[in-house]
């Protein structure tokens, strides 16, 4: 009889649910529901989502395990009966940004650079304004009753867990190494959670007496809940980028570049990283090693904005791109269009440089909006090898991984070959291998059938990246004028 496996994808605009092979990973049947989308959220809205995305997969009558992978860092405070104090903020809500930076000072005694190295040696990221300890900070400062009636503070997929379960006592409440790791107050490389950094963050009494949830194994039973007089085994789960690189199956060295609103570049390490520029968030994975992680603001939609300003489709905008040279004739595309996180200029804007009346033409301004986007996400994978971590693959996915000018053109910009797996959910697919290692044991997930995937390999053309480099820090060197302009009035023109 052929058992089966749930895995559950719980992110900021839908719930996707896969149910697989426990042997061999084959997609059985799926669901999807989409909700509410905001910055803040009231957290039933995830397990209405759950719900009907299970119902759309078939049910759970004939699933042996689930486990739930989510959207991290978002806050879920719980008063001391389980019921959710106010509305969860969620990782995509800055108003946590001051705070972020105050904490910074703070644990520096005044001193930026060494309050940032001092977090990430801690913790291995420094914070911003999606971490939740930077959430706790903002609830403390600006609404003191709902910290006092904050009894734990749990993150969304520890939540929906706990609610499957029951979601009575606060106790139960449970984690994985890859979510707790991005809260900003759990050292991965400890494996303990830091309650000096909740105290700095919200006081001693909080941080004394908040119930946190217990961080479990990779391959932990956390709990079995009986679903329709059914008995389902359920996993610790695991945030979002953790389940994806378990279920891209990434071994250590293989980055993980996600094309898709945003860029993401992650990969599995061996060791714990510690980057006190804070280019480099420290995670952990969800196997038991650590997910080192860059996250850029502008990917795909800088190709769709020259795609909509050159009025072509999809596969023509490729074919034109592909018809231009390597390096677009000089045409360089600095492609801060968002503002950028890595590096931080949140102000930044985009740019077009090396303009002639030859280059200037529709193919080489579609290969110069592919290849800046390539050296911005690239970003990721230089901030890895200056921490030493090495870098010997990428897997290529998202959305944008779907354009073969893409695909094609990445090998030349980013020095390494390029494979493109198939597209799948791969966060709940990530969940689903969980929910697999659990229920059958052992010290490693289960290897599933790969996916079927394209590899990509041309000469590296090292001169984009340079080129790129030289106009970015163009904006870099303005920005820090600008900015020695406020601090000491200087009458520089720029």
């Amino acid at each position: 009889m052929q058992q089966l496996v749930a895995g559950v994808d719980s992110s900021t605009q839908s719930c996707k649910v896969v149910i697989r092979d426990l042997h061999t990973g084959k997609l059985v049947r799926s669901g999807a529901a989409r909700h509410r989308r905001g910055t803040e959220i009231d957290p039933q809205v995830w397990r209405s989502a759950f719900d009907e995305a299970v119902h759309q997969a078939g049910g759970l009558d004939d699933v042996v395990a689930l486990s739930i992978a989510g959207q991290q860092h978002g806050m879920v405070a719980l008063d001391e009966r389980g019921a959710v104090v106010r509305n969860a903020i969620l990782w995509n809500d800055t108003r946590s940004a001051r705070d972020a930076v105050d904490l910074i000072s703070e644990l520096g005694n005044g001193n930026e650079r060494e309050g940032k190295r001092r977090w990430a040696d801690r913790t291995g990221s420094v914070p911003v304004a999606s971490l939740t300890v930077t959430k706790i900070r903002w609830m403390a400062t600006h609404e003191p009753d709902n910290l006092a009636r904050t009894a734990a503070v749990a993150l969304p997929h520890d939540w929906l867990t706990w609610d499957l379960l029951g979601g009575n006592d606060i106790n139960t409440l449970v984690t994985d190494r890859s979510d707790a790791s991005g809260t900003g107050y759990y050292s991965a490389q400890d494996n303990e959670y830091c309650k000096d950094l909740l105290e700095l963050a919200a006081g001693a009494e909080f941080a004394d007496c908040v119930r946190l949830p217990w961080v479990a194994s990779p391959a932990r039973r956390v709990s079995e809940v009986k679903i329709d007089g059914h008995n389902l085994v359920i996993g610790p789960g695991a945030g979002d980028n953790a389940g994806a690189a378990l279920g891209l199956g990434l071994k250590p060295g293989e980055v993980a570049i996600s094309i898709g609103t945003s860029g993401v570049v992650s990969l599995v390490s061996a060791v714990a990283t510690h980057d006190p520029e804070g280019y480099v968030t420290g995670f952990a994975d969800a196997s038991g090693n650590y997910l080192p992680l860059v996250c850029t603001l502008n990917a795909s939609r800088v190709v769709d904005t020259f795609r909509a300003l050159l009025n072509m489709s999809h596969a023509e905008f490729s074919r034109a791109a592909l018809c231009a040279p390597p390096g677009a004739e000089g045409l360089v595309v600095v492609p801060y269009f968002e503002g950028e996180r890595t590096p931080n200029y949140p102000d930044a804007t985009g740019s077009i440089h090396g303009i002639t009346c030859e280059n200037l033409t529709t193919s080489n301004i579609a290969r110069a909006a592919i290849e800046g986007m390539l050296c911005g996400v690239g970003v990721g994978i230089r901030a890895f090898q200056q921490l030493g971590i090495p870098v010997t693959k990428v897997n290529l996915i998202g959305g944008g991984a779907q354009s073969e000018a893409v695909r094609r053109i990445a090998p030349s910009v980013l020095g390494l070959p390029v494979c493109v797996p198939e597209y799948s959910e791969y966060v709940a697919d990530g969940a689903a291998r969980q929910a697999a290692w659990v229920y059958e044991g052992g010290a490693e997930p289960p290897v599933w059938t790969p996916h079927l995937s394209s590899d990509y390999i041309c000469d590296y053309a090292p001169f984009i990246l340079e080129r790129f480099q030289e106009m970015s820090s163009r904006f870099m060197l303005r920005s820090e004028a600008r900015a020695d302009v406020g601090r000491h009035g200087s009458g520089i023109q720029l």
